[in-house]
């Protein structure tokens, strides 16, 4: 079967490699479209990182080394299904969470499953991808998502990352937040906050994102912090009081500061984004004095269904975040080079092996 392979920084290349077995308890999946998310990116533009592993050091749960095949924002549809597999079928349509864990560790134990001590992701640390004609999939990470169109389905994943944002934030019905950032994961945080019945400001520098973030209608207000004032208008949207709860969808030191600023008394911060830097807190100053929380989420946990059920029922219309689609031949050129270059000019690219 073909398959785009990760070699390694600046090492993507699509190949012929075996297709995998099926396993008891696992389901055959025809993979149909598969987003290209910032982690995909930082793959291909940085090198190998954490969960990933390298040509000589194997993932210690997919126990594979580089190449990997790449993919783990996908859909697709059921081939064929192992033993001791219930309630999924052949034709059926899917979205997969794409989690490699223990089930040993104290965080698997919880339940915070996310946490697992030696995590990985389905087309990150091995275990196959959604960029790839097959991928075999065990039962419990497989989620039938009904007449969600597959295209759409390949947005669950990352929206699933936005629902265990709002609910590890507590953001409540009639709030007031803010979103710094409206690339996928702040539109979609958007997205999910106004489902929630939660007042939603979003801030974001990129022309095309603001645009889409206006049209989309997942946010009351949308702010260009380089030429309006992002806090006047907070303060007038709260009658002075700041922000109930902020969301940094960016991964910026500059933009944590800004969110800071906005909160009120008693606010959260959550933080969503991958940090490459470290961040200066001043707990006296941007905590404590203000009786304030932060906060931070990773992935998923139990959280795909909420995920579905919100595409299923139209309070969240993925289709307007998919702004180009694209073959998996394609996908350094149009996919991670386009991104790299002017990363503003697009919110999702699907990526498909037809």
């Amino acid at each position: 079967m073909k398959a785009v392979m990760y070699y390694g920084k600046h090492d993507v290349r699509v190949e012929e490699v075996p297709a995998p077995p099926l396993l008891s308890g696992s389901v055959r999946i025809r993979p149909a479209y598969n987003g290209i998310c910032g982690s995909d990116l930082h793959l291909y533009h940085d090198g190998p990182n954490a969960l990933a592993p390298t040509g000589e050091v194997s993932h210690p749960l997919s126990g594979e080394t580089l190449p990997v095949v790449l993919g783990h924002e996908f859909s697709g549809i059921v081939t064929e299904v192992g033993e001791d597999v219930e309630g999924l079928a052949p034709g059926d349509a899917v979205a997969v969470e794409p989690l490699l864990v223990d089930d040993t560790c104290a965080a698997c134990r919880s339940g915070s499953y996310n946490l697992c001590h030696q995590l990985g992701f389905i087309g990150i640390s091995g275990g196959g991808g959604g960029l790839s004609e097959q991928v075999v999939v065990p039962v419990r990470w497989v989620h039938p998502i009904g007449d969600v169109p597959l295209d759409e389905g390949a947005l669950i994943e990352p929206l699933a990352v936005a629902v265990h944002a709002v609910r590890h934030a507590r953001a409540k019905e009639g709030q007031t937040a803010v979103v710094g950032g409206a690339g996928p994961i702040g539109l979609l945080t958007a997205a999910v906050l106004k489902a929630y019945g939660v007042r939603t400001i979003v801030s974001e520098v990129s022309d095309l994102r603001r645009a889409v973030a206006a049209s989309t209608g997942v946010a009351d207000e949308v702010v260009d912090p380089t030429q309006d004032d992002l806090s006047e208008l907070v303060l007038e949207a709260t009658s002075g009081a700041g922000a109930d709860v902020a969301f940094d969808a960016v991964g910026s030191g500059a933009v944590l500061s800004q969110l800071f600023h906005l909160l009120s008394a008693r606010g959260r911060l959550e933080v969503v984004a991958v940090h490459k830097e470290p961040f200066p807190l001043d707990i006296s100053a941007q905590l404590m004095r203000h009786d304030r929380e932060i906060g931070s989420s990773l992935a998923y946990a139990n959280d795909h269904s909420e995920a579905i059920e919100l595409a299923r029922s139209g309070r969240v219309h993925l289709g307007d975040f998919i702004t180009s689609r694209i073959r998996a031949e394609e996908i350094v050129e149009k996919g991670f080079e386009r991104l790299i270059a002017n990363r503003g000019s697009e919110v999702k690219i699907l990526a498909s092996m037809s």
